[in-house]
C-alpha cells in the first residue's frame, strides 16, 4: 500500500519538528527548504545541522530546493516560513500543489504594509482551499527532545482539523481542535511581543511577581486588542494564547524572549536581532500591532512602552511606567463588563 504524502515549506527548527512528527507516523514527507546546501546536508546524514544538531530525522523525511517536487502530490501542505516571505512562498507553491491540497499555516507573525493573519494571506491567494492554523506553546527544542507538547489546529472546516490531528498526533504531541481560526492565529502572532516584554523585565533583574503581573496583563491587551478586531476573547484562554504567553515569557527557548534580553542588556534593536540570528516575528508584528491599536483607539499600555524603546530610543525603564501608571486598573474587564451587560437587561 503507498503512503500518503505531506509537504512542509520552510526548514527552520519548528518546520523540522512537525516534518519528523509526520513522518514517524508513516507519512512521506516532501521538506522544501530555501537553502540548496542545506537540503544536500539533510538528505546525507539525516538532521537539520542549521537549526536543530543532533536531532535524527526519519528515512520518510526527504529534503527539496525544488518546490515542483517538495509539493507534488501532497494531500497536506505546512507552511512553516517567516511572515515576511510566506505570500512569496505561497504563490510559488500554488502554481504545482494539487487543486485540493489542504494549506495549514504554522507561521505567527502579521504581513508588513496590509496587517493580514497568514490564514488571510492564505484564503486571498487560495480562496477555494480549505485552510487551517496550527498555533500554541511549541518549543521546537522541547518537541525535538519529546517532552510533553499540546497544540491547536484551527479551521472552519472539520475535514482539515480530523486530517491535521490525523497526521500530526504522536504520543507526546496532543493535537486540540478549535473553530476560531482567527483568534488562535491572532494570539500566536501577539504573544511575540509580550515576550520580548518579558525577556527586557528579566534582564532589569525583575523576578517571578513581575513576570506574572506581565503575562496577565498582557493576556487582557490580547483579548481587548483581539475582541475588538473579531476574534472571540475566550480563545485567548486556550493554548494558542495564554499557553504560548506562558511559555514565551519565560524561557530563554523564545527568540522573542532573547530578543528581549539582548535589548535589557543595552544593544540596539538590530544588535539583538543580529545576536538570537534567526528571525523573530515579534518585532515586526509589534509596528503592525501599535499602528492598528492606535487607528482603532484600543488601550494597549505594553504595545506602547515597548514600541518607544525599540522604535523611538526611549530607556527600558519606559515599559515599567507603561505598566504602572497606565490609566484602567480593572483585573478581570470581560467578566465585569460581562456582568454589567446581564445586569441592564433585568
Amino acid at each position: 500500500m503507498s503512503m500518503s504524502t505531506v509537504s512542509v515549506l520552510g526548514g527552520g527548527s519548528f518546520g523540522t519538528v512537525i516534518a519528523n512528527i509526520i513522518a514517524e507516523n508513516g507519512y512521506i514527507v516532501n521538506f522544501w527548504m530555501r537553502s540548496e546546501a542545506l537540503v544536500t546536508e539533510v538528505n546525507q546524514t539525516h538532521e537539520n545541522p542549521q537549526y536543530l544538531p543532533g536531532y535524527r530525522l526519519h528515512e520518510n523525511v526527504v529534503a527539496y530546493h525544488d518546490m515542483s517536487k517538495a509539493v507534488a502530490n501532497a494531500e497536506v501542505i505546512f507552511v512553516a516560513v517567516p511572515s515576511a516571505y510566506f505570500r512569496t512562498v505561497v504563490r510559488d507553491m500554488l502554481q504545482w500543489s494539487r487543486p485540493d491540497a489542504i494549506l495549514v499555516s504554522t507561521t505567527k507573525g502579521i504581513e508588513a504594509g496590509t496587517f493580514k493573519l497568514m490564514s488571510q494571506v492564505l484564503s486571498q491567494e487560495a480562496p477555494h482551499a480549505r485552510i487551517g492554523v496550527l498555533s500554541g506553546p511549541n518549543l521546537a527544542k522541547e518537541i525535538a527532545a519529546r517532552n510533553l507538547t499540546g497544540t491547536v489546529i484551527a479551521s472552519e472546516h472539520s475535514s482539515v482539523r480530523e486530517m491535521v490531528q490525523k497526521v500530526l498526533k504522536s504520543e507526546y504531541f496532543r493535537v486540540y481542535t478549535n473553530d476560531d481560526m482567527f483568534g488562535v492565529e491572532l494570539g500566536g502572532a501577539l504573544k511575540n511581543i509580550y515576550a520580548i516584554i518579558a525577556g527586557l523585565a528579566s534582564a532589569m533583574g525583575m523576578g517571578h511577581n513581575t513576570n506574572s503581573m506581565l503575562v496577565t496583563r498582557s493576556l487582557t491587551e490580547m483579548a481587548r486588542f483581539g475582541r475588538c478586531i473579531g476574534a472571540d476573547p475566550m480563545t485567548f484562554l486556550g493554548l494558542s494564547g495564554v499557553g504560548d504567553l506562558v511559555v514565551t515569557c519565560s524561557s530563554p527557548l523564545s527568540r522573542n524572549f532573547r530578543i528581549g534580553l539582548a535589548l535589557g542588556q543595552g544593544k540596539t534593536i538590530e544588535e539583538a536581532v543580529a545576536e538570537v540570528g534567526q528571525v523573530a516575528e515579534g518585532v515586526n508584528t509589534l509596528k503592525q500591532v501599535k499602528e492598528k491599536a492606535d487607528e482603532l483607539g484600543v488601550y494597549m499600555p505594553l504595545v506602547n512602552g515597548l514600541y518607544q524603546i525599540v522604535y523611538n530610543g526611549s530607556s527600558v525603564k519606559h515599559i515599567v511606567a507603561s505598566l504602572m501608571l497606565g490609566e484602567q486598573a480593572l483585573d478581570v474587564e470581560y467578566e465585569a463588563n460581562q456582568m454589567k451587560t446581564l445586569n441592564s437587561k433585568h
